[in-house]
């Protein structure tokens, strides 16, 4: 029986983290992500722009803007495991609970339960309030092929 995999350091963490957010769609879009931690999936928009409005015309943030965040909060959550490891979102569940309007927006998310090759986990939005405007549940594929660069963005 082989022992159980280690969890990675928060240099890995962090180092992933700075990887993605780098990336053109991260910066496209303005968010940021972070393991605080190294227990939970943060993605930051510190700036809401005008391109992320659009509730029926209202100055609330669009919900492609919020689904892509929860998104990437879920589909992210593997590395909390095993940075070396390639995922993709496989279902995504987002329920709208109420407007969200304010300067910067946070989702958080965090790992329910995984087998070898699944994982389950969940995230909220909440206003600068604290009150949750959405919430979101999915599922991840944890894959076995390597980073298209042949290594993961957490290993130097």
């Amino acid at each position: 029986m082989s022992a159980p995999p280690t969890r990675p350091t928060q240099e890995q963490l962090d180092r992933y983290a700075e990887q993605f957010t780098q990336s053109q769609t991260l910066r496209y879009l303005g968010v940021r992500l972070s393991f605080p931690e190294g227990r939970k999936v943060v993605i930051s928009l510190p700036e809401v722009r005008p391109e992320h409005l659009g509730g029926l015309g209202t100055t609330a943030v669009n919900g492609a803007i919020l689904s892509a965040m929860f998104d990437l909060a879920i589909g992210c959550t593997p590395a909390l495991l095993d940075p070396t490891r390639r995922c993709a979102t496989l279902q995504l569940s987002v329920s709208f609970q109420r407007p969200l309007v304010g300067g910067s927006v946070e989702a958080e998310a965090e790992i329910d339960s995984y087998g070898k090759s699944t994982l389950f986990a969940s995230a909220r939005i909440r206003d600068a309030q604290g009150n949750i405007c959405a919430r979101a549940q999915g599922v991840v594929r944890i894959s076995t092929l390597p980073w298209a660069s042949g290594e993961s963005p957490a290993i130097n």
